[in-house]
């Protein structure tokens, strides 16, 4: 399989941003916080003009942007569409991204679109489909991409665990990864796996950026927890976070927030506590390097 060099627009600097909402387009446009930056899902800007892309636009002068995709579908049996693909290659040319991102799943068969990102097997086969949908959407954006581990509600059986199946992807076709640490907890959780475990059993190297985001119980199921996106970051994330940190150093990091919408100022005081403990953790290695 081809292999494809980290290309990106515009280095974003290893601190923290938030996921872009209408509702904040104003707010976004006068933070003047260092290393700022947001993300949007691209499904949301595939249309030649309007509203949307005048805000976008002034927006992107101001910060870094990276691109967040949720209707790829690279775990599922079809192709990526191509109409997908050139109109995802369209934006990134646009808006320069630093990043661009898919997950660790499917959400279209044979022409149907189901509104959730599910599961693969972690299979042989399942392994090699999703590595040649990777690289074909590698090949049509003249770019590497980053891949998300997902959230399990279950326990998948299968040919290898889900880090093999990453790292196995990671060297096949030269993606990077996207490490979404509330689905790490979610999914051990759920499941039962050792979060900790799965984190140091990932390449280090491949990681592009982590994701923060809340969860809730599920309500018919109080011991199942759902990857809502519609809560503030639990603690148990956070301590969850300072793991990853460790393990992979500052990485940009972004505040995940899909429903239930806070005020604008409440998402900051997470991503100024994201960036905090980022550069707590590199002044911490600053004192490290200067004593040895």
């Amino acid at each position: 399989m081809a292999h494809h060099p980290p290309a990106m627009a515009d280095p974003c600097p290893p601190s923290a941003g938030i996921g872009l909402k209408p509702a904040h387009y104003r707010d976004v446009l006068s933070v003047n916080a260092s290393g700022f930056w947001v993300e949007v899902h691209p499904e949301n800007y595939m249309t030649p003009g309007g509203p949307r892309h005048q805000w976008l636009a002034a927006i992107r002068e101001a910060h870094p942007l990276s691109l967040h995709g949720v209707g790829l579908s690279l775990g599922g049996l079809d192709r990526p569409s191509r109409v997908h693909l050139r109109a995802l290659r369209l934006l990134a040319e646009r808006y320069a991204p630093f990043e661009i991102s898919e997950h660790l799943a499917w959400c279209a068969h044979d022409g149907e679109h189901f509104a959730d990102l599910l599961p693969l097997p972690y299979t042989q086969a399942a392994l090699k489909r999703f590595c040649d949908h990777v690289d074909e959407t590698q090949e049509v954006l003249g770019r590497r991409i980053l891949i998300e581990n997902p959230a399990l509600y279950v326990a998948l059986n299968g040919e290898m665990g889900e880090a093999e199946f990453l790292a196995e992807t990671v060297q096949r076709t030269g993606c990077g990864l996207l490490l979404d640490v509330n689905n790490v907890h979610v999914t051990a959780h759920n499941t039962g796996r050792d979060p900790c475990a799965f984190i140091n059993d990932l390449p280090a190297a491949a990681i592009g950026e982590i994701h923060l985001a809340g969860h809730a119980p599920d309500t018919r199921e109080p011991g199942l927890l759902i990857d809502t996106h519609g809560t503030a970051i639990s603690e148990n994330v956070w301590a969850l976070y300072a793991k990853a940190l460790d393990r992979f150093g500052a990485v940009p990091t972004l505040i995940e927030r899909d429903n239930d919408i806070p005020p604008f100022a409440d998402l900051m005081a997470e991503r100024n506590r994201a960036a905090g403990m980022m550069a707590a953790g590199q002044a911490a290695t600053r004192r490290e390097a200067a004593h040895v």
